[in-house]
């Protein structure tokens, strides 16, 4: 497996194939050979003892790149000690409070009827400036939780159950919506598509308001099955129309814009769908979608595809689908069992999946102490680097994968980890992660909205002492591995580095005789640190 097999463009790279390292060549790594097959041989390797670099690993696949705190909590650990605390420690609630207009009543109808075009345009002006400060939130969110496994998985069902700003007019439900989501990240499947179905912003984004009696609509009965449950192949057209008739009576209040039922609208007579019959509400057709062992595959094979691989492996998947279904859609079910197979931990697994951008920008902060105040370049950033928070292309989501990497993309990524080490030379030390209880100004939020390098205002913001830059302590940080930023490493603190950063061994030869800080900013501007 190489670099550029799982979609680093070759011109981008600059190498040919030949010329990248595979996995199982990074300098130093442990193989894990697998052992003969049985109960207690995978007892034995779920007792396996957690090493660095299978620490870091396994905290940058489930999370975002770890400090060297969060680190040194996972090493000594054993598989399954370390999994099970990575569950057990997941939050249901945010860190970081929510802007106060989040809990603001929507417009009424009658409000808005009254509204001058200045008005109008004043709305709309400051529903643009909320989501940004939304997108701001929750990277702030990233960035403090305790529990990053929580935010990776609430990412994981925004794109799931997708709904975006293109749609969705208030960001206040979007924002109750994230909420929904990392209420239910870890919780029971079922549950949580039953409690989406019926979100506000679910029923804007895929028209169910507008689905009654006589006139289905059926763009929700139809996702539901094709992206949420079952995927496709596994139903017909004759089913979606049923379905949709079902889900008629599912609307919202034109005041409130929050659910509400309405029988005169609700189609009460016999449907079928999926081989079952009867006068089926929206509730009960869920349900049918649930008992189909089709759905505890499609969840599961999307969560192997995020955390393992690209390329699933069915038979490895079955028996945690079966878990899962078993389960009743215990969520944490299905990732333990992910969590602990052979293949998530196999060394030919191990640099094969490319960083989001949410993983990228984040774990970057995250791993090396970034320091910083206002969090609006960070989530510009990420939007730059192709993931828009809350606002997705379409309702497939985003496909993810090597699609996050092109020519654009990964130069964006080098001048971002480049605008970083300008930040070296920052003035003054700024606060880090511990700003869960601050609130975020607007004027703050709005300052690296319209940038296409939101950084590079930052910094030059903090290098003048301003609010809102970032910082990056390198000295502090090279400390850790007995140099600096201006001493010429050994080979051995040239090792450490490069297993402290990279999950291979780079792509790219770095000059030698090189300063700490010039390799560490060399091992950062790597294709390989694209990687996880």
């Amino acid at each position: 497996m190489t670099v550029l097999a799982i979609g680093l463009p070759a011109a981008a790279v600059g190498l040919p194939p030949a010329a990248v390292p595979s996995a199982a060549s990074h300098v130093g790594h442990r193989t894990h050979h697998a052992p003969t097959a049985g109960d207690s041989a995978a007892s034995e390797r779920e007792q396996s003892i957690l090493d660095a670099d299978d620490a870091r690993f396994f905290l940058t696949r489930v999370g975002f790149a770890p400090d060297a705190a969060e680190l040194a909590q996972y090493v000594g650990l054993t598989r399954v000690q370390a999994v099970d605390t990575v569950l057990a420690s997941a939050r249901t609630e945010a860190v970081t409070p929510l802007p106060d207009w989040v809990l603001e009543p929507i417009p009424t109808r009658e409000t808005r009827k009254a509204w001058t075009d200045d008005q109008r345009r004043e709305a709309q002006r400051l529903r643009g400036q909320r989501y940004e400060l939304l997108r701001a939130w929750w990277v702030r969110e990233m960035l403090a939780t305790p529990s990053p496994l929580t935010e990776r998985m609430t990412l994981f069902w925004h794109n799931h159950f997708t709904s975006g700003q293109d749609k969705v007019q208030y960001p206040q439900q979007m924002a109750l919506q994230n909420l929904l989501l990392r209420r239910n990240a870890l919780g029971n499947f079922g549950e949580l598509l039953h409690d989406v179905a019926k979100d506000p912003a679910m029923l804007q984004y895929l028209d169910g308001a507008s689905n009654r009696k006589g006139k289905p609509n059926e763009n929700f009965a139809r996702e539901v099955m094709e992206l949420f449950t079952l995927g496709e192949g596994h139903y017909s057209q004759r089913d979606v129309s049923e379905a949709a008739r079902a889900y008629t009576g599912w609307s919202l209040d034109p005041d409130t814009q929050a659910y509400v039922w309405r029988s005169n609208q609700h189609d009460e007579g016999e449907k079928t769908v999926l081989g079952k019959t009867g006068p089926f509400d929206g509730d009960q057709v869920l349900d049918i979608l649930l008992a189909q062992p089709e759905t505890s595959t499609f969840v599961t094979t999307k969560l192997w595809r995020e955390f393992v691989s690209d390329t699933p492996d069915p038979q490895s998947i079955a028996p945690i689908a079966a878990r899962f279904r078993a389960s009743r859609y215990d969520i944490k079910v299905a990732l333990r069992g992910i969590f602990l197979s052979d293949a998530f931990w196999e060394d030919d697994h191990r640099g094969v999946l490319v960083k989001s951008p949410a993983e990228f920008v984040v774990g970057t902060l995250r791993a090396f102490d970034i320091g910083y105040e206002n969090t609006a370049p960070f989530a510009a950033q990420i939007r730059t680097l192709g993931e828009n928070l809350f606002y997705p292309p379409n309702v497939k989501g985003w496909p993810g994968g090597t699609t996050w990497i092109n020519s654009s993309t990964l130069l964006a990524r080098k001048q971002f980890v480049e605008q970083l080490f300008r930040a070296t030379e920052a003035a003054g030390p700024l606060r880090t992660a511990n700003l869960a209880g601050a609130r975020i100004a607007a004027s703050d939020a709005m300052s690296g909205m319209q940038t296409t390098a939101p950084l590079q205002r930052a910094t030059a913001h903090a290098a003048q002492g301003g609010k809102g830059g970032v910082r990056f302590d390198i000295g502090t940080w090279l400390a850790r591995y007995n140099t600096a930023p201006t001493a010429r490493p050994g080979l051995s603190a040239e090792l450490q580095l490069q297993h402290a950063v990279l999950p291979l061994t780079p792509v790219d030869a770095i000059e030698t005789d090189s300063t700490a800080g010039a390799y560490l900013q060399a091992l950062l501007m790597d294709p390989a640190y694209q990687l996880k």
